[in-house]
Order: C-alpha cells, then sequence, then structure tokens
C-alpha cells in the first residue's frame, strides 16, 4: 500500500532509459560528422601540394564523416616540424628532409632517384672523381635538399663540400652548361619515369648530341647503413631515355622518399584507414595526378629507424581487408560493450540512490501513521511532544523536497500522512479540552 511498489518500477523504467540513451549516443557518436585530420598543405607549386590537394578532394568524398583541414607550411622541414609538435595528424615528408621523430609511414607518396648524370666519355666514374668540379642541380622548391643530399653522399666518400661546385640552373640549361664546360655533371632528384632525371637527360642529349651516362652508386648498400634516410635502388636500363637507353644497364644508385606520415601515438585502427584509404584512392587520383602512379604500399619488413610503418598501417598490409574491418568491428565492440555497461551500471546506481530515497521517504510516512495512532489516547503531555515530532517531519520533508533529494512518486503519499496525522492530533486535542470543561 501507499505506492510502495513504485521505486522498483521507477529503478526499471530509469535503468532502461539510460540503456537506450547510452546506444543512441553511442551510435551517434560512430553515425555523426565526428572526425577531423589535420594534413601539411605541403611546399606551394609542388607535386606534393597537388597531391594533398587532389587527395583531400577524393578522400572526403569518399568518406564525408572525415573533415580535413590543411595546414599551410613553408617548406618539407616545417611540415616535419609540424607532425613533431603535434600540430598535424597527417604529414608530407622527404625521408632525407628533417623526418620527425614521432612519425611512421602511412603511405609512400614517390621514390625518387639521386641520379649523378655525366657526358658520354666523361673522366667521372664515381662520385671520388667530382672533387674540383663543378656540378649543375635543377632550380626548384627542392634545390637546397638536393644540395644537401649530395653533401651527404660525399661525406661518406670524406670529399668535403666545398671541394664540389654548385650551378643551379633551369633543366634547359643544364645541357649547354655541359657542352659549355661551366658544368662537368648534373645532379637529378627525381623518379623512374617523367620527372626531373628524365629531363636532365633529355637537355643533355640535346646539347652534346650524344648519350649521357648514369654513374653507378656501388658502395649504395653501405651508404645506406650509416645513412638510413636513404635506400638503394637498382634503376632498369632505358628508365631515363629509351634509345639509346639511359642507362645502358641496371644501375644501381641511391634514392629518397616522399612519404604520408602519421604521429606513432595514433590509434592503429585509424591509422590503418588512412593507409587503407590512400591505396584505394589511387586508381581515382591518377585521373588528376598523374604521379599517383608512384604510389605504393611501405615495406612492413623494413627495420629502418627512419620513419618506420606504423603498426596499424602494417597490419593492414599483412592481413588484407576482410581481417582489417574484423579488427575495426572488434575495436567498436571494445568502445561500445563498455559505453552500454557504464550505462546499465549508471542505471543500476541511480536505481539504488533511488530506492534509497525511496525507503526513507517510506520510513517517515510509517512514524507519521504511528503518531496518528498514538494521538487518538494521548494526555497533554504526550500529545504536545507528538505535535512537535509531527513538526519536525513536516519541516524534514520541505528541505528534502527543496533540496530534490527526496522521490518525487513518495509526495502525495507522504503529504496524505502528514494531513492524517494533524487531524488525529487535532482531533484529541478538542477531546481533552471538552473533558476539562465539563
Amino acid at each position: 500500500m501507499f505506492g510502495l511498489t513504485l521505486p522498483r518500477r521507477a529503478s526499471i523504467l530509469t535503468a532502461g532509459a539510460l540503456l537506450l540513451i547510452s546506444l543512441l549516443l553511442f551510435g551517434l557518436y560512430l553515425l555523426s560528422p565526428h572526425a577531423t585530420l589535420r594534413v601539411t598543405s605541403g611546399m606551394p607549386g609542388t607535386t606534393g601540394q597537388r597531391f594533398i590537394s587532389a587527395f583531400i578532394s577524393v578522400a572526403t568524398a569518399a568518406h564525408p564523416r572525415v573533415r580535413f583541414t590543411p595546414v599551410p607550411v613553408a617548406n618539407l622541414a616545417e611540415s616535419a616540424k609540424a607532425m613533431e609538435n603535434g600540430a598535424v595528424d597527417l604529414a608530407l615528408v622527404r625521408s632525407d628532409v628533417s623526418p620527425p621523430v614521432n612519425g611512421q609511414t602511412a603511405a609512400i607518396l614517390r621514390r625518387d632517384v639521386i641520379a649523378f648524370i655525366v657526358p658520354a666519355n666523361s673522366s667521372i666514374k664515381d662520385p671520388t672523381g667530382l672533387p674540383g668540379k663543378t656540378i649543375a642541380i635543377p632550380i626548384g622548391p627542392n634545390q637546397d635538399y638536393n644540395s644537401q643530399a649530395l653533401d651527404t653522399i660525399l661525406s661518406y666518400f670524406n670529399i668535403a663540400p666545398d671541394k664540389v661546385k654548385r650551378l643551379f640552373l633551369p633543366v634547359a640549361e643544364i645541357g649547354p652548361a655541359i657542352r659549355h664546360k661551366h658544368a662537368e655533371a648534373a645532379l637529378a632528384v627525381g623518379p623512374i619515369g617523367p620527372g626531373e632525371a628524365v629531363d636532365v637527360v633529355a637537355s643533355i642529349a640535346r646539347a652534346t648530341r650524344q648519350t649521357p651516362e648514369l654513374l653507378a652508386i656501388d658502395q649504395a648498400d653501405a651508404i645506406v647503413k650509416r645513412f638510413p634516410s636513404f635506400e638503394s635502388i637498382d634503376v632498369p636500363a632505358g628508365a631515363f631515355k629509351g634509345h639509346p637507353e639511359v642507362p645502358d644497364d641496371t644501375v644501381t644508385c641511391l634514392a629518397i622518399t616522399y612519404r604520408v606520415v602519421v604521429p606513432e601515438r595514433m590509434l592503429n585502427v585509424v591509422a590503418g584507414l588512412i593507409g587503407m584509404s590512400i591505396l584505394k584512392t589511387k586508381e581515382k587520383l591518377m585521373k588528376t595526378l598523374p604521379v599517383a602512379t608512384q604510389i605504393e604500399a611501405p615495406d612492413t619488413d623494413s627495420t629502418s629507424p627512419i620513419l618506420p610503418v606504423h603498426p596499424g598501417v602494417a597490419a593492414y598490409l599483412n592481413n588484407g581487408d576482410q581481417s582489417f574491418l574484423d579488427s575495426l568491428q572488434q575495436y567498436l565492440y571494445v568502445v561500445g560493450i563498455p559505453l552500454s555497461i557504464l550505462g546499465s551500471l549508471g542505471a543500476v546506481v541511480f536505481g539504488r540512490v533511488t530506492q534509497k530515497k525511496a525507503l526513507v521517504d517510506q520510513q517517515q510516512v510509517y512514524r507519521l501513521l504511528v503518531i496518528a495512532e498514538a494521538a487518538r489516547t494521548a494526555e497533554p503531555d504526550e500529545l504536545a511532544r507528538l505535535e512537535e515530532e509531527l513538526d519536525g517531519i513536516v519541516a524534514a520533508c520541505v528541505n528534502k523536497v527543496a533540496e530534490g533529494s527526496s522521490d518525487a512518486s513518495q509526495l502525495p503519499v507522504s503529504s496524505l500522512a502528514i494531513d492524517h496525522t494533524r487531524r488525529s492530533i487535532d482531533r484529541r486535542r478538542r477531546q481533552l479540552e471538552s473533558s476539562a470543561t465539563t
């Protein structure tokens, strides 16, 4: 009686409502556009900038719930610094230009050969023949980085940088400079295929009317061990010129890589999704950006300390799409189940608290009924004490209602009990007054 089953119903309804709310919130979290990734914009006017712009466009269309925010950078060193400082979530970096210590590879955008090109019948057979010579380097956004790469290679051979003079020229002027002996060699950093190296070979071939040569770096593997920002690469015959072929046979050279990197602290599932997105949008990127043909997955077996593969990307590459999606589903379960459990626990705790409040209110109602019953036969002194106790209970009820610490479902019952007790006390007082007058 007096609504004693209401707290149990309220607890069950509250638990169900909170569980439903937790599931709805979790569903909204998954379905709403909540992800924002900050991306370095790439150096102005470079292939990297065009790649980032094209990737953002394609990725946004494929993943409308992910927003990409470009972060402008002036050069490759700033791009790497932005990753180290936590200013971006993705960065385009070059392996030999201040690689970020916290950066890990999500995808390789391009692999560029460091090509030493000399005219036909040159006396220079390898980098040890460069001291005292002038080397032409194409003008461009990366000319200083390419010159620094030359310094690093020369240091392996104990050649001081100032022993090799640099001449920065437009590509079209490099061939004439070599023909007129203003330079004895050229340094081009470009991909196997259309790019800077192919253009420099063409310029020298036109100006000298002879087929230039590509210098082999026989010590490439040893150089890579000392300077892991470089890679050893075999350049196939005809890679830079088809007829006559340049080179005329497979030549071992050094290479650098342009990479999309993510911070090592990034969740595996997020890094894996980024790597998968880049590799799977390659065909769409190729329609607007021909250089996208050179996008490739990083080698998961590489042990290089420079920009290692992110574990999340490695997991995707090693396990394939289905296994990766299974891992993603497990990840969602790991997130979703605790949320549901927490919601249920919260409902139970809330129910317990509500039930405790209800029990206290029920005890007060019971005490009011006891006072009403005692008031029927109470003498004046006892009646005064009972009335004083009633006033205390009424004051306590009012305070609890004001503080919100009372169970709202018990208010009508408490109000009825207070009124009943008050009437009993008043009735007994009238009886006592009537007896006294007679």
